[in-house]
């Protein structure tokens, strides 16, 4: 019965501030230029979905991050979790890229669409690739993006393998990557259960990659190593 209740709480939550916070996040997104008012109303959302469901962020390695400076993030992801964690946790502007599926659930898919997100279509490949490499590239100074390199969440919080995506973007880009680990969320909120824990979720900002003098699969062993070294 707890675990039903928990599930209910937290879909009620995310079903109340999707109504309450679309109309508000599209206007901001039609009619600002950048895109940053937008994804504040983002943070509006994470943040009260983070403290009804009991959830505190720890946050170290801030410093780590140079005002102004686009990033490619990368990041691990083992939960919903992820997402408003690191919407709260980075205080940088970026966007995310996201598979195509998510453009069509109601209201959430068109403010994720007007907010300039990047949407990515897994099955075509090196054509998706090009398209979204076009789109980073046409994102406002100083706004980055936002990938999580496994593709999907994890089921038991252990790291999956890296897809190469993310890293082709950011040395094809020359942006630096910024590596991000996150800890707990795994704990706090499994795949497969909207029955959500209350307690910590920890974000690690690593140390900025350079990208410009490397090979993908040197790059891709270098970020791996040092997400899963922080796990």
């Amino acid at each position: 019965m707890l675990r039903f209740l928990k599930a209910t709480w937290i879909l009620f939550w995310a079903a109340l501030l999707t109504l309450l916070l679309f109309f508000p996040i599209v206007i901001a997104a039609l009619l600002g230029k950048r895109g940053d008012a937008a994804f504040h109303g983002t943070q509006v959302f994470a943040w009260i979905i983070l403290k009804v469901t009991g959830i505190r962020l720890v946050v170290t390695g801030k410093e780590n991050i140079v005002p102004g400076q686009r990033y490619v993030i990368l990041s691990n992801h083992a939960s919903y979790y992820d997402p408003p964690a690191l919407v709260l946790a980075l205080g940088l502007q970026y966007r995310w890229v996201i598979k195509k599926e998510l453009r069509k659930v109601p209201l959430f898919g068109l403010a994720l669409e007007t907010s300039r997100n990047l949407f990515i279509d897994r099955s075509k490949g090196s054509a998706a690739l090009e398209s979204i490499k076009r789109g980073v590239a046409q994102l406002p100074d100083g706004t980055g993006i936002l990938l999580f390199p496994e593709g999907t969440r994890s089921l038991d919080g252990h790291l999956l393998p890296f897809k190469k995506g993310g890293f082709v973007i950011a040395r094809d880009g020359d942006l630096p990557i910024l590596p991000v680990t996150i800890r707990g969320s795994h704990d706090r909120l499994p795949k497969g259960s909207a029955a959500f824990s209350p307690g910590v979720i920890e974000i690690v900002i690593h140390p900025p990659v350079t990208t410009s003098d490397k090979s993908i699969d040197e790059l891709m062993e270098e970020v791996r190593g040092t997400i899963a070294g922080a796990l």
